[in-house]
């Protein structure tokens, strides 16, 4: 079997924070040295369907920061999906539990968006759905302020130094 080649974001319905924090970390990864440039990012949802486009206010939010998500599908969290995955980065507590319970075998390398973050910070990432861009903006500020520790925790699970 194959290394795992890709992380998978994961939140509800796979249309606000996993869209962005995939293309958040999809950009950070390719300013990084091998083998982490290679690494894709994908993302679903506990409870998405199938292709549906990512919220508006993501994609305003994300084009703010010169990322263009509005291409992005929703997809619904497989098996097939987090078996591939070297790390599940989810957005709160209650997501990582439906991952560890929906899935047979539970997966044991899903963890928190904000989890590797240094000291006594907040973890989980609310969902902004419905709120204003204000709120879709602050959900992004919140991920890219994880990013840096992600980058850190992805060096350690591949033993790049």
């Amino acid at each position: 079997m194959s290394a795992p080649s890709y992380i998978l974001t994961v939140c509800t319905a796979n249309i606000c924070r996993s869209p962005m924090a995939a293309g958040l970390l999809q950009h950070a990864l390719s300013g990084q040295p091998e083998p982490l440039r290679s690494l894709k990012v994908y993302s679903a949802g506990v409870a998405a369907c199938s292709g549906q486009p990512v919220s508006a206010n993501s994609v305003a939010a994300m084009k703010k920061v010169g990322i263009d998500i509005s291409g992005m599908r929703s997809q619904p969290l497989t098996p097939k999906l987090a078996a591939g995955a070297l790390a599940i980065l989810a957005m709160t507590e209650s997501h990582r539990a439906m991952i560890e319970l929906n899935l047979d075998p539970a997966p044991e390398n899903v963890f928190l968006f904000r989890e590797f973050m240094p000291g006594k910070t907040h973890r989980e990432i609310a969902d902004p759905y419905g709120g204003s861009l204000a709120i879709y903006e602050h959900c992004r500020d919140e991920m890219v302020e994880a990013i840096p520790s992600i980058l850190a925790q992805l060096r350690k699970l591949m033993a790049v130094d």
